[in-house]
This record gives C-alpha cells, structure tokens and sequence, in this order.
C-alpha cells in the first residue's frame, strides 16, 4: 500500500464586514470599469434600425404567441378538468346502477 501524505488546506477568510465593503465601493477611481456603463453606438444607420425594428416585431410577434398560446393551454385544461368531473359523476353514476341492478336481480 502506498501513503499519501494529507493536504492541509488554510483555513477560509472571513467575508469582508459591510464597512470594508464601502471603504472598498468609497476608495474605487469613477473610471473603475465596474462603475462604468457601455458605450452606446453612435447614431446607427438606416440598415441597423431596420433591422433593430424588424428583431422587436419578431420578439413582439413571438411573446404575443406565447401569449395566446398559454391562454389556450389554461382553457383547455379547465375543459379537461371539467369533463374529467363529468366522467367521474357518470362512472359513480354507473356503479349506482350496476349495484342497484345487482340488487334487483337478486
């Protein structure tokens, strides 16, 4: 058998405290890449707004589907639900019959 020895691992720091936090936020540049938003592109062409305005449609087009879609699917499952009531009112129904019939016959 061969012996490994054991790593030992240091012990993990303790998360900065909510004042370090801001010292931290307080000393950074407002340069700081972090802090920054991006750059918008400059004025865009005829073509990229076309485009820009066709991707909207479509997502437009596409969430309003979905939409209509999920209004379908809920309709159809409360008329799913509701003829399930049925059948299961026409089957207790049914036994009643089959019993009383039972019943009857002898």
């Amino acid at each position: 058998m061969s012996s490994k020895a054991k790593r030992v691992l240091p012990t993990r720091p303790e998360p900065p405290s909510l004042e370090q936090i801001l010292a931290d936020v307080r000393g950074t540049h407002p340069a700081d890449p972090v802090f920054l938003l991006p750059a918008e592109p400059r004025s865009p062409g005829p073509a990229r707004q076309e485009a820009a305005a066709e991707e909207r449609e479509r997502l437009y087009q596409q969430s309003r589907s979905y939409v209509e879609m999920n209004q379908r699917l809920q309709e159809s499952q409360e008329r799913l639900r509701e003829q399930c009531e049925e059948l299961r009112q026409a089957g207790a129904a049914l036994e009643r019959s089959i019993s009383e019939m039972r019943q009857k016959a002898f």
